[in-house]
């Protein structure tokens, strides 16, 4: 059985305490591999190592630090294959998901955010009489903490700490402990990428452990988070007193809006892709779906009829489309989710229980059927807390006032889907929604510059492009006379 590793200043070594976690994979239910049990012992040998390190990489040209990005960037693409195998195994998504949008995306980070820093200015400013000038100076902020989630392992991973690299920081990561694997193999690459010992440091465990540690430690002087709503609330109180930097990307309860002069086909395929993708495990997926009364009927019929034929099978064949949740205990939250539906009156219309695929090999694994309920009010739980599964809730609405207030009636507000051919409606609706992203006519559509967050409960700060490097820099002002 193999053993992961932390990376501490350039060694890969198991964690102090002699300890291990069970690294289980979702489609089998079987152990396949461990992890460090990391603690604030592991945490303090790789600050020591990070502070010994920041000097020489803080100060290094941000040319020669975007060149140990692209090489690195390089060794996911030699290594893609691997890579779209262990996500898929550790995570439990389908393979054709991983090869498609994963490992293409964690390559895009890094390369991205090695060019970004190439064209990452200061501002200067001089005044009308041209007595002095002003000039901005990012310093990078030193040692920071960069938490990602296990919904898109290696994907979000790359996403916290290639800017945070690239803007000449030293990084201490810690990976989910449900899905370390690809965090494991990028930090096998380091050294040859040309990352010096200690600039980039991974320690696996709990977050109760392992996250706690770096979240406390008084030199680790920013927190990139990415997870659940009570998490980043945790986080919050935790750092409040140290006056960390935080961003933080938390949960949301996304609403897709069709209205009845859609293009009705487009809604319908992509309304399907943005409730079950990755098993509805991506905090950006569609999970209430609300629909003019006057499509209402046709729109659900057709939904239902085509989400019932979805068919739930082994992450790591080919053709599968729905492949496995993330772990036992979050199969067993979706479930009690679904059950406390019921309870209060839904209708299930399809799924609600768990999936058998065929293959035997699957018997023992975390798999959910998808799920389509109805028949709730904006009120109930399952419309008001999030899911991350593959259930979505339908809801109807008589006209344009209705629909936003219905959207906004959640405490997130990370992300919404329009759906309508009246472009006047469309940006009326995206301006009234409370959202950090608003896609009109579609779903999931990126452009790395733009900025990534949300609102209200979803989180604090953006991520992306160049709000990224302004994170993980501090700015300082300079002004100096223009006579002597």
């Amino acid at each position: 059985m193999e053993q992961l590793q932390n990376l501490i200043g350039g060694e890969l070594r198991g964690a102090v305490s002699g300890e291990w976690l069970d690294n289980i994979e979702p489609a089998t239910g079987e152990v396949y591999s461990q992890i460090p049990r990391s603690n604030a012992a592991d945490v303090n040998l790789a600050v020591a190592a990070a502070v010994k390190a920041f000097p020489q990489w803080s100060t290094l040209a941000f040319e020669e630090r975007a060149a140990c990005l692209r090489r690195w960037a390089a060794k996911v693409a030699e290594h893609a294959e691997a890579l779209v195998h262990a996500e898929s195994k550790d995570n439990g998504k389908p393979i054709s998901l991983a090869k498609a949008v994963d490992i293409p995306r964690a390559q895009q980070n890094l390369e991205f955010f090695a060019g970004a820093i190439e064209h990452f200015a200061s501002e200067a400013h001089i005044p009308a009489d041209a007595s002095h000038i002003h000039y901005t100076h990012r310093k990078p902020i030193g040692i920071v903490g960069c938490i990602s989630p296990w919904n898109l392992p290696l994907y979000l991973f790359t996403w916290k700490i290639a800017p945070a690299l690239a803007a000449g920081n030293c990084v201490i990561a810690k990976p989910s402990e449900i899905t370390p694997f690809s965090a494991f193999m990028l930090s096998q690459w380091a050294e040859e990428a040309g990352i010096p010992k200690g600039v980039f440091n991974v320690i696996h465990g709990l977050g109760a452990e392992a996250g706690q540690a770096i979240v406390e430690h008084p030199q680790i002087k920013a927190i990139s988070f990415t997870g659940g709503t009570s998490t980043g609330a945790h986080i919050a109180r935790t750092t409040a007193p140290q006056f960390k930097k935080l961003s933080l990307e938390l949960g949301g309860k996304n609403p897709a809006i069709v209205f009845a002069d859609c293009d009705f086909d487009k809604a319908l395929a992509t309304t399907i892709r943005s409730s079950f993708a990755n098993q509805g495990q991506i905090c950006l997926c569609s999970s209430r779906i609300l629909i003019e009364d006057s499509l209402y009927d046709r729109f659900k019929t057709a939904l239902v009829e085509k989400v019932a034929r979805m068919r739930v099978g082994d992450p790591a064949e080919q053709g599968t489309k729905m492949g496995a949740v993330v772990s036992r205990a979050h199969r067993d939250k979706i479930l009690s989710n679904i059950d406390a539906a019921i309870k209060a009156g839904g209708e299930i219309l399809c799924g609600g229980t768990v999936a058998s695929p065929p293959n035997t090999r699957c018997n023992n694994g975390f798999f959910i059927q998808p799920t389509i309920i109805e028949g709730l009010g904006p009120s109930c739980e399952i419309n008001q807390e999030e899911v991350f599964g593959p259930v979505i809730t339908l809801q109807r609405f008589s006209n344009e006032k209705q629909a936003i207030e219905l959207a906004n009636d959640s405490q997130y507000g990370l992300a919404a889907t329009i759906w309508t051919q009246d472009l006047s409606k469309a940006h009326r609706t995206a301006a009234a929604v409370d959202s950090g992203i608003a896609w009109i006519n579609c779903w999931l559509v990126r452009d790395l510059r733009t900025p990534f967050g949300g609102v209200k409960s979803s989180g604090v700060g953006r991520e992306g492009g160049f709000e990224a490097l302004r994170f993980f820099t501090e700015p300082q002002n300079v002004c100096l006379p223009t006579q002597a």
